[in-house]
């Protein structure tokens, strides 16, 4: 059975490693993997360290799409990926979460009559104004096995007519949290020796919805300096995307620690030893449910509402007030329970493939 892989973005790049193990640990020698990064991460910090770190194999077919508007990067990724998959001839083809890779993997294989199996499928943040929750809700409605990592998902899917085909999988997000979460500490390096557990607030702001509102930056950045004053240190690893918003807005740190981006082992080393994390990223929030830490999340709504239960993860927006009485209340947070799976759903994911095939 020949399955293929479109990834493009750094929190593909995780997900996948946990399918490429599942496939190794398969064991009988009837898959064959194959890999496409369309390039949406072009940056060898966003995109070749996560390869290197997570053991994954070079790529068979790399498109280098880079970046453009919405619309300009879809469209080549559409462009570039229709001989590809139209020469690969696969049994499935995989996309993995909410980007624009995902949709233009979506509507390419769906037009050439190719079956589509989404990881992730099922997250709703219900607002329709984020470009990720489109690019889901189309993968999901273009998909023919929708692989769902919580019960919640399963009951969005229920409520659009789709449940027929989806199964409930577990996250392989947890799988590779569990999977590389020693691996990270016994690493250690620079991070590991200057940022010590419980003494420092871990920051990452990405999302469009952030960085290109003038307004919502400012005020995001002004409870991060605040929080650095009067709570912890703030350490922000600082994505391309908000480095160039911030030098438009003429922003210089004051007390915010700024670093280069990480790789997904000094990420999940930071996660693990902070005292607390604000951010507006999906996977990080669960990345840090996983490891008991509060979260702050710098959003108005969540595709994560599990994070919610026990007060581990609050929803703040861009308030500056909100953000900061968070970040003082992070004490409280807790119990986290298992709401994820159990850490296989790698394997999970290649049975649900292979009964489905």
């Amino acid at each position: 059975m020949k399955i293929l892989s479109i990834v493009g973005a750094r929190p593909q790049f995780v997900k996948m490693a946990v399918i490429c193990r599942a496939v190794d640990a398969w064991g009988d020698g009837s898959l064959d993997h194959r890999i496409i990064h369309t390039g949406q991460h072009y940056d060898p910090e966003m995109s070749e360290v996560f390869f290197r770190d997570l053991g994954i194999r070079p790529p068979d077919h790399h498109l280098d799409v880079g970046s453009g508007t919405h619309g300009e990067q879809t469209g080549e990724m559409i462009k570039r990926l229709e001989p590809v998959l139209a020469a690969e001839h696969s049994d499935w083809v995989m996309l993995y979460g909410d980007t624009n890779s995902t949709l233009a993997g979506a509507v390419v294989a769906a037009k050439l009559g190719q079956r589509l199996a989404h990881v992730e499928a099922g997250l709703r943040s219900f607002n329709r104004r984020m470009p990720e929750e489109l690019n889901r809700v189309v993968a999901d409605h273009l998909s023919d096995l929708l692989l769902c990592p919580t019960p919640v998902a399963i009951e969005n899917l229920r409520n659009e007519g789709l449940v027929a085909r989806a199964v409930l999988t577990g996250d392989v997000m947890l799988d590779a949290s569990l999977a590389f979460r020693d691996q990270a500490e016994r690493r250690g390096g620079p991070l590991a020796e200057t940022w010590q557990p419980r003494q420092f607030a871990l920051a990452t702001v990405h999302r469009a919805e952030n960085t290109d509102d003038p307004g919502r930056l400012r005020n995001i950045f002004a409870a991060l300096e605040r929080i650095a004053e009067s709570v912890c240190p703030v350490v922000l690893p600082l994505h391309p995307r908000t480095r160039k918003s911030l030098s438009a807005a003429g922003w210089t740190p004051r007390a915010i620690h700024v670093i280069p981006p990480c790789s997904y082992l000094e990420m999940i080393l930071l996660e693990s030893r902070a005292r607390f994390i604000l951010t507006d990223s999906g996977g990080v929030q669960k990345e840090a449910y996983f490891v008991c830490v509060p979260c702050v999340t710098l959003r108005d709504e969540t595709e994560w509402s599990e994070t919610l239960e026990n007060h581990c993860n609050a929803l703040v927006g861009a308030d500056v007030e909100k953000i900061v009485r968070a970040a003082g209340n992070a004490a409280s947070a807790g119990p986290w329970t298992a709401v994820y799976g159990d850490g296989a759903a790698g394997r999970n994911i290649i049975a649900a493939l292979t009964s489905h095939a």
